[in-house]
């Protein structure tokens, strides 16, 4: 049904709402809100969300219904995770939220995911592996997508949830203070992560969530 799947954190009450308004996806309910502007095409498709372990092919001897039952398992044996909060930053020329604070256990609930599911993951083509490698990666990087079929895993992990591509100079500030002004007042502190979401990319190339589960017995918040 879906030409790839990914392990997202994705966002609920009113920080999910407006990031979908934001990019105008929203991926809980597989529904567009509305056209995507220009800052926000290249990130709309994929949803407001973090991403835990990237999109990846499934394996030639797995299905989906295997992928979903280990996910849930999974998720009942990881710990839920409180973070100070989160906060509007650069990564490069795109505007992101990012996690305050230590980030130890986030950083070991990412590899643990990248792990335990990596068997459901096809080896890259020929096209995915020269896409991933072009780039300025460093050796780290470069051993991930050899060994995990993408860079930015493990130590090399920063959770991120994108807002907008790529920005100009000239529009730069303007989209910056358009998004502290929608987002600060949303942001959590503290930021409690309980559920983790297996999510699919339709041939439409939009990504929407299969299953949303709880980690361990976490509480709601």
């Amino acid at each position: 049904m879906f030409e790839r799947y990914a392990v997202y954190y994705t966002f609920d009450g009113a920080l999910g709402a407006a990031g979908a308004d934001w990019l105008g996806w929203d991926i809980v309910r597989a529904t567009a809100i509305r056209d995507a502007r220009e800052e926000t095409k290249r990130p709309r498709k994929y949803g407001f969300h973090a991403t835990l372990k990237a999109p990846f092919q499934l394996a030639q001897d797995r299905s989906e219904a295997e992928l979903r039952n280990t996910f849930s398992r999974l998720c009942t044996k990881l710990t839920p995770i409180t973070l100070e909060g989160l906060q509007i930053q650069s990564i490069g020329r795109f505007l992101a939220l990012t996690a305050e604070g230590d980030t130890t256990a986030l950083m070991a609930l990412e590899g643990t995911i990248v792990r335990e599911l990596d068997a459901f993951r096809a080896p890259l083509t020929k096209q995915e592996r020269i896409r991933r490698l072009n780039g300025r990666l460093n050796a780290a990087q470069l051993a991930n997508v050899e060994r995990w079929g993408y860079p930015h895993v493990m130590e090399q992990f920063q959770f991120h949830a994108t807002l907008t591509a790529p920005l100009n100079d000239t529009r730069a500030q303007l989209v910056r203070d358009e998004v502290t002004d929608i987002f600060t007042p949303l942001l959590p502190r503290p930021f409690h992560m309980t559920h983790l979401t297996l999510a699919g990319q339709r041939r439409d190339g939009f990504f929407e969530q299969i299953v949303r589960a709880p980690m361990s017995d976490a509480p709601q918040h």
